[in-house]
């Protein structure tokens, strides 16, 4: 079928997207952007992806996702705080006490959980997360009213899109490679604006939401959702992806199992961005073919984010090992001394203005760079007690003299784990 443009609409780049996203998500480009084409993609019938928002308190973790769903169709959004995976079901299922079944219909629906302090309902909802099936079934115990326990049968159907934010920075592998990692901006810049924003809403909150709400390309994004909704695509088609496998293919040396999942959410992101602008593109029916451009924005867009998706890490702490870590042991090689704990928490301050937690620093951040390769912990020769702490790179660490004078320690020679990926022109 011809392509067809018989519409209010103009087609929308990633640049002009960005644009109206920024009236109330300040700088964020790519987290705003990526935030915005996975609750999009709830509108698809499997091309849903999901995302991980990791990053200590105060950032903005919620942020963001909150204000892109302001812009869908509340009865589309599910925002929940802590809940446990039993809570979940009983909240959002239709109960039979006959047949003792839950019934939960997540089809084209924006799954949002707020600030939560583990991943024990994630574990839960694996399969569903993964796209294993459409229809899922599982089992959950509840007490029953003379405090035994009881099992009840929980369908889910569909596939949500998925976002999760927590102010906890570990993360389990299998969790890992079902969401994209992400985290908010916490540079200086950014917080002044957010700030200057804060201070102009709270000066006069109806006549900032009246600025907000009368902004013309703010309102025909919620238009244009509303339009996406009520089509119903549900198939979208992708032109020669010998292409799109051999140029995912080409950049990476060695693979990963991982990278099966990753490709899969760059293909979801390829597809967002077709249903963004589905009135010229090709369509036959309910279902519509990606073009070039979208294959091109697409990878722009993977290439800006998939660093730290690669070492399984999330942006916060990969920046932290290339802004904190990496300065700061320059700075102690050339005193011919190893980084410690403490080093690092003062380069923390000098660069950020704060201080880093020194038990998520031992328990989840230094582990996390320690299982992703960029750095090795060993011994202090001095005092066993303490660690030293090497990033891994492409020259040998020195080797540490232990108390007999003899040479300890390891020689590591990883290559750096560093990704270039090209500018998106926002």
């Amino acid at each position: 079928m011809a392509i067809t443009s018989d519409t209010q609409f103009q087609p929308l780049s990633i640049h002009s997207l960005a644009e109206i996203l920024g009236l109330t998500i300040k700088q964020d480009e790519q987290n705003k952007v990526v935030t915005f084409l996975c609750e999009l993609s709830a509108y698809t019938d499997n091309a849903q992806f999901n995302i991980s928002y990791n990053a200590p308190s105060s950032t903005g973790k919620s942020f963001i996702p909150l204000q892109i769903a302001s812009l869908f169709p509340d009865e589309d959004v599910i925002k929940l705080g802590n809940c446990s995976p039993t809570a979940f079901f009983h909240e959002q299922g239709d109960y039979n006490k006959e047949t003792n079944v839950i019934t939960v219909d997540l089809s084209r629906k924006i799954l949002i959980f707020l600030d939560q302090p583990h991943n024990l309902l994630l574990e839960r909802l694996r399969s569903l997360l993964s796209h294993d099936q459409k229809q899922m079934t599982s089992k959950i115990t509840d007490k029953n009213q003379r405090g035994g326990n009881r099992t009840k049968t929980v369908i889910i159907n569909g596939y949500p899109a998925v976002i999760f934010c927590t102010a906890g920075l570990k993360i389990d592998e299998q969790e890992g490679t079902r969401f994209l990692l992400l985290s908010p901006e916490v540079s200086q810049d950014k917080i002044r604006q957010g700030v200057q924003e804060k201070v102009r809403k709270e000066a006069d909150n109806d006549s900032y939401k009246s600025w907000l709400d009368g902004n013309l390309n703010r309102h025909l994004l919620k238009a244009r959702i509303q339009a996406i909704k009520e089509v119903g695509i549900e198939e979208i088609r992708l032109t020669e992806p010998e292409k799109i496998s051999e140029r995912y293919l080409k950049q990476r040396k060695f693979l990963k199992p991982r990278h099966q999942r990753d490709v899969g959410r760059l293909l979801a992101i390829i597809k967002a961005l077709t249903l963004l602008n589905f009135w010229w593109r090709e369509r036959d029916k309910f279902t519509i073919t990606a073009n070039k451009d979208d294959v091109e924005e697409g990878f722009a867009l993977w290439d800006k984010i998939s660093e730290s998706q690669e070492l399984n890490l999330p942006p916060y702490i990969y920046k932290l090992y290339h802004e904190v870590i990496i300065p700061a042991w320059e700075t102690k090689q050339a005193l011919g001394e190893g980084l410690t704990r403490q080093d690092v928490s003062q380069k923390h301050y000098e660069v950020y203005g704060r201080m880093v937690d020194s038990q998520q620093l031992r328990q989840q951040i230094l582990p996390m760079l320690e299982t992703a390769g960029l750095i090795t912990q060993e011994p202090d020769p001095s005092d066993k007690r303490k660690l030293l702490i090497y990033p891994t790179t492409t020259t040998t660490i020195p080797e540490p003299q232990n108390n007999s004078g003899s040479k300890g320690g390891v020689s590591n020679e990883i290559a750096s784990h560093e990704l270039v990926g090209e500018d998106i022109p926002f």
